[in-house]
């Protein structure tokens, strides 16, 4: 319950504090996060070729933002001490990434690119910027929980009512994807398909505990992360 408690913190903060993005900060870094996304993307389906490319491209577009704001961030970041060391933190983390993508690890890539997402999210966390991703990394947090656990939740009907429970909060937080949507991407079908089909896998999770049906909520917990990864890609 920790878990949910803080993720409800959390999802308050980013109600009441901080600016939508509408710096030049912000902006770059939003922009250098859609070849991150894609390199995150391949590593996870073991594309070889593809994820070297992807991490250059990544890696690239970092290397802008650094040379473009390392020395004087503009405001809201002008007055964080510890932005430059952050940039350089996720160039270090893509560094390596690539060594392991070289070396074919690419499982221990994709986990190590998950760390630029964590330092990019506390950036923006400590000098009160909201966007977007900000949301669907608080989705992407409780559904990994929710898969790590799934076996335990749905062990015994005790256990499935538990399950209820937690996907209770992935349905909440699948809400707030719609509701804090960019205005841009609320008249988007593509937009409105990708979110229909990760509000869907959610819904047949939920059925299923309900029913008490663990071999249907096992099924349903399989099927949470392909339309979570397929929006991630496209608009995380």
């Amino acid at each position: 319950m920790k878990l949910v408690v803080n993720l409800f913190v959390m999802l308050g903060l980013l109600s009441c504090l901080g600016a939508h993005a509408a710096d030049p900060v912000t902006e770059a870094i939003n922009q250098a996060y859609a070849p991150y996304r894609a390199a995150l993307f391949r590593t996870n389906s073991k594309a070889q070729v593809e994820s070297e490319q992807a991490v250059a491209q990544a890696r690239q577009a970092w290397q802008s933002v650094r040379e473009r704001f390392a020395a004087k961030p503009s405001a809201p970041y002008d007055s964080d001490p510890e932005f430059s060391a952050s940039l350089n933190a996720v160039a270090r983390v893509y560094e390596q990434a690539a060594g392991e993508i070289g070396q074919g690890k690419l499982p221990q890539a994709h986990e190590t690119l998950e760390q630029a997402r964590d330092i990019m999210a506390e950036l923006r966390r400590r000098n009160g910027v909201i966007v977007f991703s900000d949301h669907m990394n608080a989705y992407h947090s409780e559904m990994e929980h929710l898969l790590e656990q799934g076996a335990a939740l749905t062990s015994s009907p005790q256990a499935m009512l538990n399950l209820v429970k937690r996907v209770g909060v992935l349905e909440y937080l699948a809400k707030r994807l719609r509701s804090e949507a960019p205005k841009a991407l609320q008249g988007d079908a593509e937009f409105s398909a990708a979110l229909q089909a990760l509000e869907t896998s959610v819904m047949t999770l939920h059925r299923a505990a309900m029913n008490q049906n663990a071999d249907a909520a096992r099924e349903a917990l399989g099927r949470l992360k392909g339309p979570y990864s397929r929006m991630f890609l496209k608009f995380g």
